[in-house]
């Protein structure tokens, strides 16, 4: 913990802007609070231009590691205090990125804790779906490049189901990144096309076996907002780091909450 009365929550924003601002406002949301002063101290850190894009370094296209830069905004959080941070970007939990970030940390011999967005998703499954074997996974193609879910997945005796390969590169990342109507360039509102996408993508995962869905790229939940497609739950991993963050710092304040 750090010096201030009250604990701080650093985001690392800008993967893409509006993830960042969607994180700020569940942590609000599912924080039990009756007036200003009840709120948990955010510093949310959005810098996107410091930080090339993930699946860009993680398919070739780019060289520089985005978890140098990352790893940067952290150490500038921690000069507001705060003792915990969320990095509200599922691609950049990619070993060959996270790694980078925890090392600068442990260097640094900070007390600082970083969760892990993956972890908190895949453990929330466990422990709430047991019964639950297959899981689909709609995400960047650098993630599915990086294996990020497939593996943590693993770790946890589940089965990811993952779109097909041209689905993957052709329907679902041109949802995500495409410079007309993708999510990063339409946000609020969320294209018409994009989210028509993502849904057909929803559908064919469950066709084939999924029995919940993780919404693997943060931007993702921005699009496609409802908790169930049918009857198949869609697991939003934003939401789910919001209330770790909250839990590691404030726990009484976590709002209860029938099903997430």
């Amino acid at each position: 913990m750090s010096n201030n009365i009250l604990p701080v929550i650093g985001i690392v924003g800008g993967l893409g802007p509006q993830a960042g601002i969607d994180l700020a406002n569940k942590i609000m949301d599912q924080t039990v609070a009756n007036s200003d002063q009840d709120h948990i101290s955010i510093v949310l850190l959005s810098m996107p231009s410091s930080v090339v894009d993930r699946t860009q370094y993680l398919v070739g296209e780019v060289a520089d590691n985005p978890g140098v830069a990352i790893a940067g905004l952290v150490e500038s959080l921690e000069l507001f205090g705060v003792d915990v941070v969320g990095i509200p970007c599922n691609t950049a939990h990619a070993p060959s990125i996270f790694r980078v970030i925890r090392q600068s940390i442990y260097n640094r011999g900070s007390s600082v804790r970083l969760l892990d967005m993956v972890t908190e998703t895949v453990g929330f499954i466990r422990r709430h779906y047991p019964n639950v074997e297959r899981v689909g996974v709609l995400s960047t193609t650098g993630a599915i490049r990086a294996q990020i879910y497939p593996r943590a997945l693993a770790l946890q005796g589940l089965q990811a189901i993952l779109p097909a390969k041209d689905l993957q590169e052709q329907v679902l990342h041109p949802a995500i990144v495409n410079e007309e109507y993708g999510i990063k360039a339409c946000a609020n509102p969320v294209s018409t096309r994009a989210r028509r996408d993502l849904f057909q993508i929803a559908a064919q995962l469950v066709d084939a076996g999924a029995e919940v869905i993780i919404s693997g790229c943060t931007e993702i939940p921005l699009a496609i907002t409802e908790s169930h497609i049918d009857e198949t739950r869609i697991i939003d991993p934003t939401l789910i780091l919001a209330r770790a963050l909250i839990r590691d710092v404030a726990p009484e304040k976590l709002a209860v909450i029938k099903e997430i």
